[in-house]
């Protein structure tokens, strides 16, 4: 019994007047063709796996990041390499040999103070 008097005080109540005028039309609802298919529970569980899928693809795309950062950083560090030998071998062409292993001990004293 209290039921159907829940349900007949929900049907007598007033929302009011309509804006376009037409109070005999019966008050539609919002068309949401999509609600009540899936549980709360579906959709919490559809939402956990959909959170761990990206988090695996962000760390697996974080990885991949990583290893092409030290190979760009494994390409600088031969440039600079080949930069400095080949500048060590225009210097040995202009000065003595000797000479320029004492200046490439120095700078490498010098580099490892500063670093």
């Amino acid at each position: 019994m209290s039921s159907s008097t829940a349900a007949a005080d929900k049907k007598q109540e007033p929302q009011g007047m309509r804006k376009n005028g037409k109070q005999w039309h019966p008050s539609r609802k919002a068309f949401r063709p999509a609600s009540g298919l899936t549980s709360y529970e579906q959709r919490t569980k559809l939402r956990t796996a959909t959170a761990a899928m990206k988090a695996k693809e962000k760390e697996m795309k974080d990885e991949k990041e990583a290893e092409r950062q030290q190979r760009v950083q494994a390409i600088k560090e031969k440039r600079l390499k080949k930069e400095e030998k080949e500048r060590y071998e225009k210097m040995v062409e202009k000065m003595h040999k000797k000479r320029v292993e004492r200046l490439k001990r120095k700078e490498k004293r010098n580099k490892l103070l500063n670093s």
